[in-house]
């Protein structure tokens, strides 16, 4: 029930202008600074996982790997996304604390 709650929340946030998806708008939020948390799908390669782990780290962006393509795809109306990010501290502060609460 809680994850059903996360993966609403990226449906919100991506319905609100909140969120982008793929790894070159992602990365470019990073870069940017107007990331407030980057996701990461566990079944992404380990070229995406370590390259966003070591670019949050570095521009000090929280981040998770978290959820399957398919699901976070689903999640925002799309097809496979393997990388996402939050773009507001809002929805960023209310989707950890669902993610935490699991």
């Amino acid at each position: 029930m809680k994850a059903n709650k996360a993966v609403s929340l990226l449906g919100l946030a991506m319905k609100a202008g909140r969120l982008v998806s793929g790894e070159f708008l992602t990365e470019k939020a990073v870069k940017t600074g107007k990331a407030a948390l980057v996701i990461v799908a566990e079944d992404a390669s380990d070229n995406t996982k370590k390259m966003f782990t070591d670019m949050c780290t570095y521009y000090d962006v929280p981040f998770y790997i978290w959820g399957r393509k398919e699901e976070l795809g689903a999640a925002i109306g799309r097809e496979y996304r393997a990388s996402l990010a939050l773009t507001d501290a809002g929805f960023r502060d209310v989707w950890i604390k669902q993610v935490k609460s699991m």
